[in-house]
């Protein structure tokens, strides 16, 4: 497996940089383990410095995480009846289908934004939403609205640490990595007391309603 963040270092001052960047953000939406995050962190604190163009890397990083959240879709849409057909009725994984599809159906847009921040929960939300054959004009622009936000709040952590710590460069990506870190958690803690505040019950209703 290439080493990306090298990759990016070598990179810094050629616009190949951007091409890495479609590569990383394209490859981290469906593959595990590739540490897109830190690459274009790394591109943000560049960016503070006038090697790279800011717009550009979240442009870049934009169109590859756009592109790459596709994949996982498209195969989940492709693969949509076979998985159907190992989940009979009664069974909790065919109850797990079942809720997740009247997630996407009542609030796709939070399900799709919100899980693009959590690495495991973006490979889940954009397979299964291809599987419960979720609206592709819809997923794209959900998908649109996730991939610029989190590509925005990923490079301009790195740029901001860049700006502020401009003498010291592994400060400045301690720092980008800090607020995105920071950023993630928070979003992750707060679905986490939106889900005690309205607990799914078995027959998928949420408490409280009838």
């Amino acid at each position: 497996m290439p080493d990306w963040i090298d990759i990016a270092e070598s990179l810094m001052a050629s616009s190949a940089l951007y091409a890495v960047l479609i590569a990383v953000s394209l490859l981290d939406s469906f593959l595990p383990m590739i540490p897109s995050e830190p690459v274009v962190i790394l591109a943000g604190v560049a960016g503070a410095t006038g090697q790279t163009n800011i717009v550009l890397v979240i442009a870049a990083t934009t169109l590859g995480a756009f592109l790459g959240d596709l994949v996982p879709y498209s195969i989940g849409r492709l693969m949509g009846e076979r998985v159907l057909r190992r989940l009979p009725v009664g069974t909790k994984r065919r109850t797990a289908y079942d809720w997740f599809r009247r997630e996407l159906e009542a609030r796709g847009g939070f399900v799709l934004v919100s899980t693009r921040f959590i690495p495991v929960g973006r490979y889940l939300a954009t397979g299964a939403a291809g599987v419960v054959g979720y609206p592709l004009r819809k997923f794209m622009l959900y998908v649109a609205i996730s991939t610029s936000t989190w590509s925005a709040y990923t490079a301009l952590s790195g740029y901001l640490g860049g700006v502020f710590f401009q003498e010291n460069t592994l400060l400045a990506i301690g720092v980008g990595v800090g607020l995105a870190f920071a950023v993630t958690g928070a979003m992750e803690f707060s679905r986490h007391i939106r889900r005690r505040k309205n607990p799914v019950k078995p027959d998928g209703l949420v408490a409280g309603d009838r």
